[in-house]
């Protein structure tokens, strides 16, 4: 499929904020030009299109990075509200997700990733069960997905991670893998030194929650005298980097590690709002150099997948937290949802619109009155702009979603009806 995009204003995160004004081409699934359409280069390249869209002068820009969800947690979205974080997990998240079957997470899946698509994320770092069918519902839809491992005490073995990361590294264009574990109040210590020899063993990063809640960074103190970043960083688990979710109670070792290991902290304002977890300090994390992204976190506990509020939320909370209106600007926050979310999801082919890179892009309707009169594009995308203003999403080349419409290869009342029986089942097992 080769597409022209005309009459665009495209912000290419290339060269920081700057919007130029002119056409984008895709042949196949890459950016093959970027420019005012009537240069030499331009007239030389010309190919036959099919399909040349006026963009209207709305705005062409790098896909959202969901760097953190559990995509198939669809079938828990208000179910399990309004509880303290661990009362959360233990009373009513964990024994729900034990009835989950691989096809109940192929279809839950499919209903995350249509509301990603509204909301412009072109792509997620997923952590959850059955990852085969995980895979398989991001390839059937078109979807990109990075996978990761969510290792315990009560499922995995550090062979069967080992399998996967070499499976899925292979699996399809749209499939990757990382290394990971669930967090470490979950996982003893035997699975951890397992997992941070097999890091060892392949040069690899890995991912896992980190100091969420303050309870679990006071048990890790009792059981190990360390705070989790500590004591993992003790066993080697970060030689080769990785990063951690949430982030929230963090100490000032804690930070160095992140800086000197150049890790990435992947925040989640709305979740730990929410939960009441707590404020991740985010501007001081800029300010030590440490490496951010943002993910919305699962649906069970946002419950929204929407990353126009992930941005709003890092943002604002940060200036409510330091008493400071000018913490944490909204330039950075949006650098943070794009470039900052493909780095820490080692999607360096898909971090910014350039020529030879995938095309992995949205277009943001202008002609909205959220996005009027047009003063700072970038700023109010962050403080103004809502998933209403997503007029296409492009994944690898293909227009997923467009106008409202979906062009995943399923009915989206099929997904929805899918998902309301799979809950009433459950439901009835009791």
């Amino acid at each position: 499929m080769n597409t022209r995009f005309y009459n665009a204003r495209i912000l290419t995160m290339e060269n920081g904020f700057m919007i130029e004004e002119g056409e984008l081409w895709v042949r196949s699934n890459r950016i093959v030009y970027i420019g005012t359409g009537k240069d030499r280069d331009a007239v030389e390249n010309m190919v036959t299109w099919d399909r040349e869209i006026d963009c209207k002068k709305n705005l062409l820009m790098p896909g959202f990075k969901n760097a953190h969800t559990h995509s198939a947690m669809t079938f828990l979205r208000s179910y399990a509200d309004d509880l303290p974080l661990l009362e959360w997990l233990n009373r009513q998240v964990f024994p729900m997700e034990a009835k989950l079957s691989p096809e109940d997470v192929y279809h839950l899946s499919k209903l995350a990733i249509m509301e990603y698509l509204t909301s412009g994320i072109t792509a997620n770092f997923d952590m959850y069960f059955f990852r085969d069918q995980i895979a398989k519902a991001s390839v059937d839809t078109g979807f990109r997905t990075v996978l990761t491992n969510g290792l315990n005490d009560f499922g995995g073995t550090v062979e069967e991670e080992e399998a996967e990361y070499l499976k899925f590294n292979a699996y399809h264009e749209l499939i990757s893998y990382q290394l990971g574990f669930h967090a470490e109040y979950t996982t003893n210590r035997s699975l951890l030194e397992g997992l941070a020899a097999l890091a060892k063993k392949h040069h690899a990063p890995v991912y896992t929650h980190n100091s969420e809640g303050r309870p679990e960074v006071d048990q890790c103190l009792e059981r190990y005298g360390m705070t989790p970043t500590v004591f993992l960083n003790s066993l080697g688990m970060f030689d080769y980097g990785g990063g951690g979710y949430h982030c929230v109670h963090m100490s000032e070792a804690d930070l160095e590690i992140f800086r000197d290991h150049n890790m990435f902290v992947v925040t989640n304002p709305a979740s730990n709002a929410k939960l009441a977890s707590g404020i991740a300090p985010l501007q001081r994390m800029m300010n030590m150099g440490i490496r951010l992204a943002i993910g919305t976190d699962g649906p069970a506990s946002n419950n929204c997948l929407d990353m126009f509020r992930e941005m709003f939320m890092a943002t604002s909370l940060q200036k409510l937290r330091l008493d400071d209106a000018s913490a944490l600007d909204a330039n950075d926050v949006l650098y943070m949802a794009t470039v900052g979310g493909a780095k820490a999801m080692h999607l360096d082919e898909c971090d910014t619109l350039a020529e030879g890179k995938l095309a992995d892009l949205i277009m943001i309707d202008l002609h909205q009155p959220n996005m009027q009169p047009i003063n700072n594009i970038t700023k109010n995308l962050v403080y103004s702009g809502s998933k209403s203003n997503v007029k296409m999403t492009m994944i690898n080349g293909r227009i997923l979603y467009e106008d409202g419409v979906f062009a995943i290869g399923v009915d989206p009342e099929e997904i929805y009806s899918i998902a309301n029986e799979t809950i009433q089942r459950m439901r009835e097992q009791g």
